[in-house]
């Protein structure tokens, strides 16, 4: 602990350098220097101060979920990790090399959508309309930072345990920008809360964030369903007391998730990796050999959706090794009985947008 914060203080100088090109960058854009592109269809961003973590994935899910029913949904990302380059729309026979992880999972959960990749959303959400014309809203992943596109509607996820507020700019934090950039955000949901949040506890976050009048502040958990085979979802699996799991993991902190398997297993043994990484073979030899050393007669390999899309380049490997590798589905979910209002914000955004 003493080591750690030694180190960020020495890093408090590279902070504030980045932190002066981030002041730079921003005034550029408040005062005309820099531009900004609206666009004719409805965008929703959905992003984050910090380096990952905040859970993106779920939350545009959730919306996902909310309209496609009703309206033609587009959803675009950077496709972090991905080695193609430039705009991509996503198919399901993809790999997480060729679109990304977290775009290839959308693709797959909901292929009725359209589903793309661009390192530039400013280039993207006009090769969206080109090529999908009956698109009528665009979902930005991870685009808070992303000046050039300006958003109809700004939603800024920070996390129940690593608050913005409490972060400090990178290198020595994982803020991306200063704080006070939070205030472009239309909409605040504090992410990866407790099942059961106190009044007190809303109250006291609240405190602490003083969102502006403008703001609407959530509160959002994850709610776990039953884990699945990854290569076969009809193959379900119903965790027990007595069982062993070895997680393997490869998202950014993993709290959460380990707190719930906790509550779930007997033992729960942990195999971390780098956000994105991408499994290598020597990877898989050594999830085989922590899976094969764990005791007991019951054991498990759980993952994360996310997660599985990149363990399926080693299907054979998986397979041939008898590895019961199955993923956990998460959905997100709001406190205090405010889903309908979230869900009431977004579809009242949409019915009185204008160009």
């Amino acid at each position: 602990m003493v080591q750690n914060l030694l180190v960020r203080i020495l890093l408090i100088p590279f902070s504030l350098l980045y932190g002066l090109g981030v002041s730079l960058r921003d005034a550029a854009y408040r005062t005309g220097l820099l531009k900004s592109v609206q666009f004719s269809v409805p965008t929703i961003s959905v992003g984050n101060l910090s380096v990952g973590g905040a859970g993106k994935t779920p939350h545009i899910e959730y919306l996902i979920r909310l309209l496609k029913d009703y309206i033609h949904v587009a959803t675009l990302s950077r496709g972090y990790g991905r080695k193609s380059q430039g705009y991509r729309l996503v198919h399901p026979r993809m790999t997480a090399e060729q679109a990304g992880d977290e775009p290839l999972q959308f693709k797959r959960k909901f292929p009725e959508v359209t589903v793309t990749v661009s390192e530039s959303r400013a280039f993207g959400v006009p090769r969206i309309l080109m090529e999908a014309p009956e698109t009528q809203v665009v979902l930005l992943d991870d685009a808070f930072q992303h000046r050039a596109v300006q958003p109809g509607l700004n939603i800024l996820l920070t996390e129940y345990s690593h608050l913005f507020t409490r972060d400090w700019l990178l290198p020595s934090g994982r803020l991306r920008e200063w704080r006070s950039a939070y205030r472009r955000a239309d909409v605040l949901v504090v992410t990866k809360c407790p099942p059961q949040l106190s009044v007190q506890d809303r109250e006291r976050i609240l405190l602490e964030i003083k969102p502006f009048p403008h703001q609407k502040v959530f509160f959002s958990y994850y709610e776990y369903s039953r884990p699945y085979f990854i290569f076969d979802a009809r193959y379900v699996a119903d965790l027990q007391p007595e069982w062993t799991a070895l997680l393997v993991s490869a998202i950014a902190r993993t709290d959460y998730l380990t707190d719930y398997l906790r509550e779930k297993v007997e033992t729960v043994t942990i195999l971390e990796y780098e956000d994105h990484h991408l499994f290598s073979s020597e990877d898989m030899l050594e999830v085989k050999g922590t899976f094969e050393r764990l005791a007991g007669e019951k054991k498990i390999i759980l993952t994360t959706e996310k997660d599985a899309v990149r363990l399926e380049a080693h299907r054979q490997f998986i397979l041939d090794n008898r590895l019961p590798v199955f993923a956990l589905p998460v959905e997100v979910r709001f406190h205090a009985g405010e889903g309908p209002l979230f869900d009431q914000l977004v579809k009242d955004f949409l019915l009185n947008f204008k160009v």
